[in-house]
């Protein structure tokens, strides 16, 4: 991994050095995507600089589970790049506090952007946006079109339906109903409670009401998550419990699972994986007495300026190109499952991708629910504690009530809006 590092630090060093010697001016993006360096050196930036000739622009990743504490040393020492890639919420307001990367409200494009969009990103009264919003990831669930054809089945739009799609494939015997494992924890909070529980908690509402203080993890909404979550367990894979992320993609990628709960980012994923795989995808379904499904939309990444930059205004020039329309139209089809934020107009090549689109135009988001301010304790840690709580509930080592009860009396031990409630 330090060797990789190195050689693109290598590459970048060799970039910069081109571009200075034909007098332009170069900035150097640094970022966590290094899977996406190719997207960014072959696609995006040649967009940029075929209508600006005049600046070099270099992608430097580094690897994602790396990228915080090199980030972090390549500032205190003066040698970041120009553009910071921004992970959501608190990492990148603490860059912003700390001086590290300006206030852009006045960057040009920045109106395309809804307070929501620029919710993960902004101080917490909301006022000062330190990051262009590049892109959000959004929930629901990728289906075998071959599996649903050869049994008969319907896309669902209810729970109801939901549960009996699971049913038939489950009576049939040939398929895995739901591929999801639990031995990596994670997925069973971000694609299994954050994906269906905005609309029991009614989205913002209940997200903001959460904050506040004035709903909890082991009442109404809430709670009503654990307990549909609970009922995906008759429907999961032999062996579910060891079977990790990885796992569950190879699973669905080979054709023996019915449905998968998704994150749009494995639209890419499994094209790659198997190019004959037909699938589609359904948004989360509803519940008796929720006319609408509220979609996780949840923001992923943007672009900051480095305050300490010596090319202000070219970084700015670019920035404002981020927050364009041409950008959302070439970085939506150079990475399907990853989509623009700005309220611009832009098409789609991917038929999977431009479903998952098509929601957004369909009805309320939201984003999930623990990531603004929830989670600034390290321990007991909320989006940690709901990994653990959701992986029980699906392992049936925990019930709903326990689950909620568990990550409530957590979040009150340290959080004060919660800890009287």
């Amino acid at each position: 991994m330090l060797k990789k590092a190195l050689l693109l630090g290598v590459v970048a060093l060799a970039s910069v050095g081109t571009a200075l010697a034909e007098g332009k001016v170069q900035l150097i993006i640094e970022s966590w995507r290094n899977d996406d360096l190719k997207v960014w050196r072959d696609t995006i930036i040649p967009a940029f600089t075929k209508k600006h000739p005049e600046i070099a622009v270099v992608f430097s990743p580094t690897a994602p589970t790396e990228y915080n504490a090199v980030l972090d040393a390549k500032l205190k020492a003066g040698t970041a790049g120009d553009l910071i890639a921004c992970r959501p919420f608190d990492k990148s307001l603490d860059l912003y506090n700390s001086g590290q990367v300006v206030a852009l409200n006045d960057l040009p494009g920045m109106e395309h952007f809804s307070q929501i969009a620029r919710t993960a990103w902004s101080t917490d009264d909301g006022k000062t946006t330190f990051a262009v919003p590049i892109a959000s990831v959004i929930h629901g669930f990728f289906y075998n079109k071959a599996i649903f054809k050869e049994l008969g089945l319907s896309v669902p739009k209810t729970e109801q339906e939901f549960l009996a799609v699971l049913e038939k494939v489950k009576a049939n015997g040939k398929y895995i109903p739901l591929v999801i494992g639990t031995k990596d924890q994670w997925e069973s909070a971000t694609m299994g409670y954050q994906n269906i529980g905005p609309t029991l908690w009614e989205g913002e509402k209940g997200r903001k009401a959460l904050i506040e203080g004035n709903a909890q993890y082991n009442k109404g909404g809430f709670l009503a998550a654990f307990e549909a979550l609970a009922k995906w367990r008759p429907y999961l894979a032999s062996g579910y419990q060891a079977l990790a992320y990885p796992d569950a993609q190879n699973l669905f990628a080979q054709g023996r699972g019915a449905i998968y709960p998704a994150g749009s980012w494995d639209i890419g994923v499994f094209h790659q994986m198997n190019r004959k795989l037909d699938f589609g995808a359904f948004k989360p379904y509803t519940f008796e007495g929720k006319s609408e499904a509220i979609i996780d939309d949840h923001p992923d990444i943007a672009l900051g300026l480095n305050s300490a930059s010596k090319n202000q205004e070219a970084a700015r020039t670019f920035l404002a190109w981020v927050a364009s329309e041409e950008f959302a139209q070439v970085y939506a089809n150079a990475l399907p499952g990853f989509f623009p934020l700005a309220n611009v107009n832009y098409t789609l090549s991917d038929p999977v991708a431009q479903e998952f689109a098509n929601w957004r135009k369909e009805g309320a988001a939201s984003f999930r629910c623990s990531y603004q301010i929830l989670s600034r304790n390290a321990n007991p840690n909320n989006e940690n504690d709901l990994w653990n709580a959701c992986a029980q509930v699906l392992n049936g080592t925990m019930t709903p009530q326990q689950a909620a009860d568990f990550v409530q009396k957590d979040l009150a031990s340290w959080y004060k809006p919660q800890a009287a409630r």
